[in-house]
């Protein structure tokens, strides 16, 4: 049962990206039509000229769920920030999804464009559908990723997916892109579909499981050992799995294991041991 539910609807089709970054449970909890602002392209609108609001429960503020209804892919920043509550999206989202999320959950139906999840610290972002590129990562010129939280996306990831990660997890589904864990310094990503090129390149810490197929290992991982599983905070993940070292071109010591039942073009490797 919720404590209070509040309903999110766009007044219309939007054909220009909608920065709308005060869309979090603490913000609408408190809803004031004078204060709320949001972009529509280079034009600063009233929240309530873009979007419908109703209130449908206020029993208590302290536990708010937001339900965002309709078509939200122009629509980016949701979530940024937020400490707590929820957010469900029943439907697709847009850019930087839970940027610099702190606690709290948000639940996509759909799929969502590039840079969910960036930089966020704590909380949960469970995505139904497909993710872009830049999951959990910094953006372009920063050193900063993700620290803390969990990622689940059900479907497909894109390029980058965790760059300069420092924590918490990224699960993939389905498949990965390129240069999936780029600059990784901590944390975990598993893929138990297939990765493409790049895995962990200049990776200085931190663990990737790769449950499906890739085509090589960059040549600055040295293999370590094979392992009858891996482990993603006490769950067990069955094997094998050829165990990587890297990026040594970085001194690195991030661990990356990959299915050796799904690899069989790598067994060269057990010829290294």
């Amino acid at each position: 049962m919720f404590k209070m539910l509040i309903e999110v609807y766009p007044r219309r089709s939007f054909k220009v990206p909608i920065d709308a970054q005060c869309i979090t449970p603490e913000n609408l909890k408190n809803f004031h039509d004078e204060k709320l602002k949001v972009w529509e392209g280079n034009r600063l609108r009233k929240f309530t000229e873009l979007f419908e609001v109703k209130i449908k429960e206020k029993n208590n503020p302290n536990d708010v769920t937001v339900i965002l209804k309709g078509d939200f892919t122009k629509v980016k920043r949701i979530g940024t920030e937020m400490a707590d509550g929820n957010i469900l999206i029943d439907g697709n989202a847009g850019m930087r999804l839970g940027e610099g999320m702190k606690g709290g959950m948000i639940r996509v139906s759909g799929n969502v464009d590039s840079w969910a999840g960036c930089m966020m610290e704590g909380g949960l972002i469970e995505i139904k559908g497909n993710a872009g590129d830049y999951v959990g990562a910094a953006y372009r010129g920063g050193r900063n990723g993700m620290k803390g939280g969990t990622i689940l996306i059900h479907g497909n990831a894109g390029n980058e997916v965790g760059c300069y990660m420092r924590g918490g997890l990224i699960r993939i589904f389905g498949n990965a892109g390129h240069f999936l864990g780029i600059h990784m310094a901590g944390g975990t990503i598993v893929v138990h579909g297939n990765c493409e090129d790049r895995i962990g390149a200049e990776m200085t810490d931190g663990k990737i499981i790769i449950c499906g197929k890739i085509s090589s290992v960059l040549p600055t991982f040295t293999i370590e050992d094979i392992k009858s599983k891996a482990k993603i905070d006490g769950e067990k993940i069955g094997g094998p799995f050829y165990l990587f070292r890297g990026d040594l071109a970085d001194d690195g010591k991030g661990r990356l294991y990959v299915s050796k039942i799904k690899n069989p073009h790598l067994a060269f490797y057990e010829e290294l041991l």
